[in-house]
């Protein structure tokens, strides 16, 4: 495989502004751009409606969680971000991330690729990385906004992986990778159902994420490692997510729900190989 990005087809601008490929969505491509989510950020600020995504063939200064910075060569992968203005309430947005991530996996598996999540929102295949996403809110004089951001590792060479835990779909697959803008709607698609499910669906359509979202997680039924926003350290086992999508941890001293953390698997479930 190359590493070229003038050998690496170009998503179909074209095909993804048709008006009927996904109602309630507006798909714009950009060449090239800092971070997708800072330029919607920028739409939602000046007045964006919902549904507007934003996908970049080259993203120079992406952010990750935990302020991490990523850049993936051109046209190697899907880096995207959907502006959402839920109107749920408040305290059920914690759910967003895991929705996205779950959303993801979800799209993947209907492709063939045998995928898992980690919680919060990273996808994984055969234990690697292939995607993550990052939501942020944003407060705009329509409202409070959500700023899906997500990348997923498509055609990058073993070589051009940013970090050894990460893959993508060509070095896990070693075949046919999926048309780029096939995958793309594919993902959109998944996204927006489960979105619109979430937000229309209420208290039953919420029971129903999480427990479809307990089923692909990889995370549940694992030994983990959880590196806290205080320095701690929280070694356990991972046991369930409760209804605010907490990583609950069981752990020597009793049990605990975790709200924000990086997790490492320390010893995997088959599900995460």
């Amino acid at each position: 495989m190359t590493s070229d990005a003038s050998a690496r087809p170009p998503l179909d601008a074209q095909r993804l502004a048709a008006p009927d490929l996904l109602t309630g969505l507006d798909i714009e491509v950009v060449d090239e751009v800092a971070s997708t989510s800072a330029l919607v950020a920028e739409r939602a600020l000046a007045g964006a409606a919902e549904g507007l995504v934003v996908v970049a063939e080259h993203q120079t200064a992406g952010r990750g969680r935990l302020n991490r910075t990523w850049e993936t060569p051109a046209r190697s992968g899907l880096t995207f971000t959907l502006l959402l203005r839920p109107t749920a309430p408040t305290q059920s947005w914690p759910w967003l991330p895991l929705l996205a991530g779950y959303a993801v996996d979800k799209a993947l598996k209907a492709l063939g690729y045998d995928a898992a999540v980690k919680w919060p929102n990273d996808v994984l295949l055969d234990g690697g990385k292939v995607a993550g996403i990052l939501v942020e809110r944003v407060e705009t004089p329509e409202g409070p906004a959500a700023l899906i951001g997500v990348g997923v590792n498509v055609g990058m060479t073993a070589e051009e992986l940013p970090v050894p835990e990460a893959t993508s779909l060509a070095v896990a697959s070693a075949g046919t990778l999926p048309d780029r803008t096939s995958l793309l709607v594919d993902v959109l698609a998944s996204l927006w159902e489960t979105y619109t499910a979430w937000q229309e669906g209420g208290d039953l359509a919420g029971m129903r994420l999480a427990e479809s979202y307990v089923a692909a997680c990889a995370t549940i039924g694992s030994e983990v490692r959880v590196g806290l926003p205080s320095g701690e350290t929280l070694a356990g086992t991972a046991t369930g997510v409760d209804p605010s999508g907490r990583l609950l941890v069981e752990y020597a001293g009793g049990h605990r729900a975790v709200s924000a953390g990086d997790v490492v698997h320390v010893r995997p479930t088959q599900g995460d190989r």
